[in-house]
């Protein structure tokens, strides 16, 4: 008996450590806010994933804040500009089209013309090269190749 209790006392400060549980039972409306909210931010650590989707400590930090403004009646433009004004336009998953967002819009569709532009140029300049090889020499050309060729022949001899 003596051993049980004094294994209890020693158990009994890890109880003071022990963290409150989440509520996981939340109502169905408020849940599927907070998934749907947390499906259009992106998580800062990751980048290529939602908060909904990332176990990143940040991610679960931002869905938490995201409960508790659900919980404090925020609507959910509200959080979303909470969490814009916070972190800006970087963490929503479809940025609003602005000045400062334009390049997230279209750049790839910028950087797809510009390679078609390249590749285009490229292919031309291959292409009169290829044509200017296949030109045949004229009698002007030929008489001075061979004045160079017998120049250089004739150095090699001395």
């Amino acid at each position: 008996m003596k051993i049980l209790l004094a294994a209890v006392f020693a158990l009994l400060p890890l109880a003071s450590i022990a963290n409150e549980a989440t509520p996981t039972d939340l109502d169905p409306v408020a849940q599927k806010r907070l998934i749907d909210l947390a499906s259009e931010l992106r998580c800062l650590v990751c980048q290529n994933q939602t908060i909904a989707d990332s176990n990143a400590e940040l991610a679960v930090d931002l869905r938490r804040e995201i409960r508790a403004q659900i919980k404090a009646g925020k609507t959910d433009a509200e959080i979303r500009n909470f969490m814009t004004t916070r972190y800006g336009d970087f963490v929503l998953y479809r940025p609003p089209l602005k000045a400062t967002t334009v390049l997230l819009w279209f750049g790839p569709a910028l950087l797809l013309v510009a390679g078609i532009v390249v590749l285009v140029r490229v292919m031309r300049a291959r292409r009169r090269a290829a044509d200017a090889a296949e030109t045949p020499l004229t009698d002007e050309e030929r008489s001075r190749a061979a004045a160079l060729l017998a120049g250089v022949a004739g150095d090699e001899r001395r």
